[in-house]
């Protein structure tokens, strides 16, 4: 053994004294099997809030399926749109029973994405001058996109902001924004469960207090469901929007709405399509009949031959537990906050700063951070990150599409921002408005994330601490 391997035993044994949750004997297993080309390339995969990773019996079961089967567009009775249509129902039925998620009270809606099931919402929304839209600081650009239908609707948009330094919400800020509902008005309440940006877990409880008082609830969980259990016959959200590559890897291209039958029917889609409908004529422009349920937000076809995967998906992380899942990714972040908040330069000074709780009190294992130079200034991000490459460690740096959590992790006010959007006829990139703001101010409004997930394991997390100390005592 070299001294390396020495050094990362003694830590590892540390560890498991310390972690006794992080249960690695089977998913150990798994990784050396389903994930065995990460440890064959040398990989150092931490980036599972941009996307999961599958594992190989994934892909070998959906190939199975398909070289065996013959299925046709399902929009029909023939035999081979017959079997199309009991794949896609038994997705369907999967989606429902691994959520928890009574039948007779919520529909699933397949969608490309978390993103569409997003646009689907809020098109259909219907949104009057008398509506609010509440809406967090800590929201993927997909859920703020919404409020571009609100307003257009003349509904009054609210934004609650997320506090430094912990970047969660000000519960007293959302009591005062659940004030705006009036009665007879249709109202959305929009948050995530989990943030893509700092990893903060925000409560659960507000969905019930929030429909007490007249909201429909959206709670985006495309974060939130990869690690953690989200029980839907005890959580009650109107629409739950979520990504299926996230969750297992595998397919990509497939999301889903989960919506709740009763909010579902106040939905008014703004156009029709090929198979949302159950008749149409040209001989009059208001001649047709949307399929009720599910079918009528369904777009043209489904993605029919990659649905299957999503009953594979689910079953793999069923059989593996995604309990044990969430405990194990808890013990690495413990870890690895613990680490990166003791780092120090010579000089005293800390290495990193973290983005939002550097405790695992009430968060997730995504992880928002700077590495700062002995001076206190953060390195340059990009540069970072393609160090980090080089070594076959994958990171993810930017804002995440969390402006408002980037915002105000970076002190930048609306004055700061607004040069970005002073000239709206031509388009500023997110590099462009940096180096705006950048220059103007000294800020540096980008930032690192590490996120963990599925396969990860401790030599992930050992491997980018080993990285990350060779910033120490380094100058700019």
């Amino acid at each position: 053994m070299t001294e390396h391997d020495d050094a990362f035993h003694s830590v590892y044994e540390e560890f498991l004294g310390t972690h006794p949750g992080y249960g690695a004997a089977a998913i150990d297993a798994l990784r050396a099997d389903g994930y065995e080309r990460l440890d064959r390339h040398g990989h150092v995969y931490l980036d599972y809030t941009g996307a999961g990773l599958y594992a190989a019996s994934q892909v070998e079961q959906h190939r199975k399926l398909l070289l065996d089967g013959i299925f046709g567009n399902p929009h029909s009775h023939n035999p081979s749109a017959m079997a199309a249509t009991r794949l896609v129902e038994r997705a369907r039925e999967a989606v429902l029973e691994y959520f928890n998620a009574p039948p007779e009270e919520y529909e699933v809606i397949f969608t490309p994405n978390a993103s569409g099931a997003l646009k689907l919402v809020g098109e259909a929304y219907p949104f009057t001058p008398a509506s609010c839209y509440l809406v967090s600081y800590d929201n993927h650009n997909s859920v703020n996109g919404i409020r571009e239908f609100a307003r257009r609707a003349g509904a009054q948009v609210t934004y609650v902001p997320v506090r430094n330094p912990e970047l969660r919400l000000d519960a007293a800020l959302i009591e005062r924004g659940l004030a705006c509902a009036k009665q007879g008005s249709h109202n959305l309440f929009a948050y995530p469960a989990q943030s893509n940006f700092s990893g903060v877990q925000h409560p659960l409880g507000w969905i019930e207090r929030a429909q007490a008082l007249g909201w429909d609830v959206l709670l985006d969980c495309a974060a939130f469901v990869p690690t953690n259990r989200l029980d839907l016959s005890a959580i009650k959200p109107d629409f739950v929007p979520l990504s299926f590559y996230k969750m297992f890897g595998y397919p990509t291209g497939v999301g889903a709405l989960i919506a709740r039958r009763e909010a579902l029917a106040k939905l008014r889609r703004p156009w029709f399509a090929g198979g949302t409908i159950t008749l149409a004529s040209v001989q009059s422009e208001d001649w047709h009949h949307l399929a009720s349920g599910a079918t009528g937000f369904e777009d043209g076809t489904v993605d029919y031959l990659g649905l299957p995967a999503v009953t594979i998906g689910l079953t793999h992380l069923s059989a593996i537990g995604v309990d044990a899942v969430h405990e194990r990714v808890l013990a690495l972040t413990d870890w690895l906050l613990r680490r990166m908040t003791s780092m120090r330069h010579t000089n005293g000074a800390p290495m990193v700063q973290i983005f939002g709780p550097d405790t695992l009190d009430r968060r997730g294992a995504t992880i928002a951070f700077y590495l700062l130079d002995p001076t206190g200034a953060p390195y340059d991000v990009y540069g970072v990150e393609r160090e980090a490459g080089a070594q076959s460690i994958s990171v993810r740096t930017g804002c995440f599409c969390n402006p408002g959590d980037g915002e105000v992790a970076h002190n930048i006010s609306r004055e700061e921002m607004a040069e970005c959007f002073e000239t709206p006829d031509i388009p500023v990139t997110l590099l462009h408005c940096q180096s705006i703001v950048g220059d103007a101010t000294g800020k540096v409004p980008n930032t690192i994330r590490a996120s963990l997930g599925l396969a990860s394991n401790f030599a992930d997390a050992y491997h980018f601490i080993t990285f990350a100390e060779t910033f120490r005592d380094r100058p700019r």
